[in-house]
């Protein structure tokens, strides 16, 4: 207890002096002595505070571009995935997912969205009791997709996500179609997937069932208004009919009229995908992917 307590000292000591991988090394010896007490709860915040310190060291190395081999990262790293293991022994799932969303936005924000992807995964994993959690953790995994340009794995994820919905989520009595929370996310998933569809525009030999299903619905010759999509807005999803048609008919001059008119009912992330739509019409081959 005496050593836990020096060591203490001297972390924050470390730490008040900007010496922040000394301070984590502190951290790290910490931990070990709390492994060694059979103390798992001490353990997993050592070694929290130790991969927040290197990752902040980290972050200062980049901020001043001084060169470097990411070995701070890379000790970050192993330090949230001893925690996580810690944090998964003492069956405390929702700790272990919070510090994988935490390393998986960390990552992201450091450019490396490609990697951050694996820690998304996991937290989703970790959240099955917690299907809103591990909705939003798996959007968090579409976004990683869809900046690393895989655009294909991202509209797998979004059907995935719908699917969830609909199987999780509380339904409206004589419907399918979730309430809450969970009807925002499949509206989401609904309107990603389309503008994703339109982006890839795949063929029907290869275009999946769940696929093909989705674009019928937005199809003029069976358009039914009593049986449309009801968890979209009714102007949202005749306008997202029209922006099917005007793909199919190869109608650039509408795209662009209905990009304007759908702006403010997308995200970011949709206006983006709807960017890029758009300029494969103008520049086919590939060129807006």
């Amino acid at each position: 207890n005496v050593c836990l307590t020096q060591l203490g000292q001297l972390a924050k000591e470390l730490k008040q002096q900007d010496c922040l991988q000394y301070a984590a090394f502190c951290n790290l010896a910490m931990a070990r002595c709390e492994q060694t007490l059979f103390n798992a709860p001490g353990e997993a915040l050592a070694l929290t505070d130790a991969a927040r310190l290197f990752l902040s060291s980290e972050k200062e190395i980049r901020a001043l571009q001084a060169p470097g081999f990411d070995e701070h990262l890379q000790a970050a790293l192993n330090c949230y995935s001893f925690a996580i293991k810690v944090y998964i022994e003492m069956n405390q799932p929702v700790m272990a997912a919070s510090l994988c969303l935490e390393l998986g936005n960390a990552l992201k924000e450091m450019n490396r969205p490609g990697e951050a992807i694996v820690h998304f995964q996991r937290a989703a994993e970790l959240q099955t009791q917690t299907p809103i959690e591990a909705l939003l953790s798996m959007g968090e995994i579409a976004t990683c997709k869809i900046v690393t340009r895989d655009y294909d794995g991202a509209l797998s994820v979004f059907t995935e996500m719908q699917l969830m919905c609909q199987e999780r989520g509380m339904q409206l009595p004589g419907t399918t179609n979730p309430i809450g929370s969970f009807l925002d996310i499949v509206a989401k998933c609904e309107i990603s997937r389309v503008l994703l569809l339109m982006l890839l525009e795949p063929p029907p030999q290869k275009l999946l069932p769940e696929h093909a299903q989705t674009l019928e619905r937005y199809a003029w010759e069976s358009f039914d208004p009593h049986s449309q999509v009801t968890f979209l807005p009714e102007n949202v999803f005749l306008l997202l009919q029209s922006v099917v048609m005007a793909c199919q008919e190869k109608d650039t001059e509408s795209l662009k009229s209905l990009q304007t008119e759908l702006w403010p009912f997308l995200t970011a992330e949709q206006n983006h995908l709807f960017h890029l739509v758009v300029l494969e019409r103008i520049a086919p081959c590939g060129q807006g992917i």
